[in-house]
């Protein structure tokens, strides 16, 4: 695996420290409200994110799964999105934080933002541990931004081509000859 990274763009420790600093900025926002706080997940890519940001935050929250594909199989440029796991459960009158990898087109965070709008969430908001802001549409609202990054193809932590690199620990630029 190490022979297909070309660079690291961002490295272990500065995305631990960062996912810390983002749960305190998140649980500073939601610090009393009572009714606790849903999660939703965008699978497959913020697992790795979920996971590290969950054990920070000092909230009452509930887990609710959805996964979209916007990056199928061994494509570098965003797709249309496509629902493959609907969302898993309840967010009516909850506030709701949705967890993506990466914002790049939009496109997957719109989508699930409508689908929790249709759904009666009390609030929604986004953390994104990635943001190409050169990309980016303006219109697509992200509450908490781990990293901005040019507009590269990354890997690593959660992020895949073809399904791997996710366990890649680093966020990183792969190799041209790797990619087709």
């Amino acid at each position: 695996m190490e022979m297909d990274i070309a660079r690291i763009l961002i490295h272990c420790d500065d995305i631990e420290a960062r996912v810390k600093n983002m749960a305190a900025e998140i649980g500073n926002r939601y610090t009393g409200d009572e009714t606790g706080l849903t999660l939703v997940p965008i699978l497959s890519g913020s697992i790795i994110f979920l996971a590290d940001l969950i054990r920070q935050l000092p909230l009452k929250m509930k887990i609710a799964l959805v996964q979209v594909s916007t990056y199928p199989g061994s494509a570098t440029l965003p797709q249309t999105p496509k629902t493959v796991l609907e969302l898993s459960g309840e967010v009516s009158g909850r506030n709701v934080l949705i967890v993506d990898d990466i914002l790049d087109s939009g496109r997957t965070l719109r989508r699930v933002q409508g689908m929790l709008r249709e759904r009666g969430a009390k609030s929604i908001r986004t953390a994104v541990l990635l943001r190409k802001p050169a990309k980016a549409p303006p219109d697509v609202v992200v509450d908490f931004v781990g990293f901005d990054i040019d507009d590269l193809f990354v890997v690593g932590y959660g992020l895949d081509y073809d399904d791997h690199y996710r366990n890649y620990p680093h966020v990183a630029v792969l190799h041209a000859d790797v990619m087709p």
